[in-house]
């Protein structure tokens, strides 16, 4: 005899987002971050409902939410897709730093070690 099963109903991914298999908007990376922008959640599915809830503590990364839900990212953004076009999240780009320019001294100092290797 198979032990009882505690894990949560197995969901198919295309019943979650519709039959689709693509966002409506190609603006999503795994670090991009969701916000939500409004609190209304009535009408909206159980994981739709459940990403409003998870940001409204503040900003997740794609992939935080995605962990959140036990879900593939492309599930995932589909699903933040559908809430981006409803109004009901925005979204940012990371805040990745910029790369500083080199120091003329390094630059010096390359250029010094590669003339003398040739």
């Amino acid at each position: 005899m198979s032990p009882p099963r505690h894990d949560r109903a197995l969901v198919r991914p295309h019943v979650v987002t519709g039959g689709r298999a693509h966002p409506t908007r190609n603006i999503f990376d795994l670090v991009t971050l969701v916000i939500a922008s409004r609190t209304q959640v009535a009408g909206l599915s159980p994981e739709k409902r459940k990403v409003m809830e998870l940001c409204q503590g503040g900003a997740l990364s794609v992939a935080e939410v995605a962990a959140h839900l036990a879900l593939p990212v492309s599930v995932t953004k589909v699903l933040l897709s559908d809430l981006v076009d409803s109004g009901h999240i925005v979204t940012r780009a990371s805040a990745a730093a910029e790369p500083a320019e080199p120091s003329d001294h390094l630059l010096r100092e390359v250029l010094d070690g590669l003339r003398a290797r040739l």
